[in-house]
């Protein structure tokens, strides 16, 4: 009983004696605690004003997270004045390669993601396509970027897919041109007919005037003269479809107006003396091919 009573006396003095570091520990914590999260919403103000938003709120997370590491080796160095601070910072240093093994992919998501943030081929609100899936950018974290599709879904893809893949950016430049083909009939006055598209084309609210319409004369068709119209646009998607459909019911309108036909298919039926002989039948008549079929 002694023993345990000097065991108890001497852990009671110990507790004691370190109320005041405690103490100094927890105010310490406090206001660190209070000033990071004062510094980085100022930085993410800041870096809100000179980016976006995504860029903002993951390097303001990353700026958290070390000032977080440094407060807490404050902390353990005001509580514990006998450990060396170059021994905690080993043991986060071993903690961290651990990690790194442990946490691959997730490693890999975050320095994809902080490499798109920072080279910025694409930002918030930019339309574009990442192997075969296209929407309109929502938002780029550490770990995946967020697409919302044109028809109002949302793909989420991994950071290291979107940094490895080819990204078609829609909306990297603010027009955008669109291609529509249409074809009119062989005997159509063909300098006549893109005059007409292009004059049709000039009066529809969206075509821009710079750089100019253009219409070329690109394949012969089975059954019409193929026409490329070319024009440019706003780059967004809701502004190339609205265009292209008023493109197109133009078109028609005036082509109607002025007489050229846009032709229907046209198939050439070649019926062969032995694929006639097959349709009359054996007694040179159709009603005798159909009795006997």
């Amino acid at each position: 009983m002694p023993e345990v009573t000097r065991s108890a006396t001497g852990m009671a003095e110990g507790l004691l004696a370190a109320l005041p570091r405690l103490a100094v520990g927890l105010v310490v914590l406090v206001v660190g605690w209070v000033a990071i999260g004062l510094a980085v919403r100022l930085l993410r103000r800041r870096l809100t004003a000179r980016r976006d938003h995504s860029f903002a709120q993951v390097f303001g997370g990353l700026a958290k997270g070390v000032l977080l590491v440094a407060l807490t080796l404050a902390v353990a160095a005001v509580i514990f004045p006998s450990v060396n601070p170059a021994s905690l910072l080993a043991g986060v240093g071993v903690l961290s390669i651990a990690a790194s093994f442990a946490f691959q992919d997730i490693l890999q998501n975050l320095l994809a993601g902080a490499l798109l943030l920072v080279r910025r081929p694409f930002e918030e609100g930019d339309q574009i396509d990442v192997d075969g899936k296209n929407g309109t950018v929502e938002l780029i974290n550490l770990r995946e970027t967020q697409l919302r599709t044109f028809d109002g879904q949302r793909y989420v893809i991994p950071n290291t897919d979107v940094y490895q893949s080819a990204v078609l950016v829609h909306t990297a430049f603010p027009t955008r041109r669109t291609s529509v083909l249409v074809g009119v009939d062989y005997d159509a006055d063909l300098d006549e007919a893109c005059k007409v598209a292009l004059d049709a084309l000039s009066q529809v609210d969206g075509v821009h005037s710079d750089p100019a319409p253009q219409a070329y004369l690109v394949e012969f068709g089975d059954s019409a003269m193929v026409i490329d119209l070319r024009y440019w646009t706003g780059a967004h998607q809701a502004e190339v479809r609205r265009v292209q459909h008023e493109v197109i019911v133009a078109v028609k309108r005036a082509y109607d107006a002025a007489g050229i036909d846009i032709p229907f298919p046209i198939r050439t039926l070649d019926a062969r003396p032995g694929f006639a002989q097959a349709v009359q039948g054996p007694n040179g008549d159709r009603a005798s091919a159909g009795r006997h079929a």
